[in-house]
């Protein structure tokens, strides 16, 4: 079986950090912060675990150019750390000894990095002989 190792090692690592980090949200901020912070964090996570399977699809789709695997690996990966992570960031700031909503302009452009990887990926299905 063909299968990009470096994408699906990294999905298997973001996995356990989503894992992590939403048994963190689910348990753990309850005491902390609002519903809403809450659900925003929530938001977040699910997201990221979206952005997980389709790189554990990614990496095993061994039909797929190794430009179209090495694109849309970075344009997710990216995007996960800018949109997932500045979320999560967004969603704590009452606790956080710093303000951090200066960041939200992040949250858009992690999205955007999203879009683009769903994009390309569907250029390189399309190109894909």
């Amino acid at each position: 079986m063909n299968f990009n190792k470096k994408i699906v090692a990294t999905a298997a690592i973001l996995g356990a950090l989503t894992i992590a980090i939403g048994a963190f949200g689910a348990h753990g901020l309850k005491e902390l912060v609002n519903a809403k912070a809450i659900a925003t964090f929530e938001t977040g996570v699910r997201y990221q675990m979206y952005h997980v399977f389709a790189l554990l699809i990614l990496g095993f789709a061994s039909s797929l150019s190794a430009s179209t695997q090495k694109w849309v690996f970075r344009f997710f990966v990216i995007g996960i750390f800018f949109f997932s992570g500045s979320i999560y960031l967004l969603s704590l700031n009452e606790i956080l000894p710093f303000n951090v909503k200066s960041i939200g302009f992040i949250t858009p452009i992690g999205g955007l990095f999203l879009i683009i990887g769903w994009l390309r990926l569907a250029y390189g299905i399309i190109v894909n002989k």
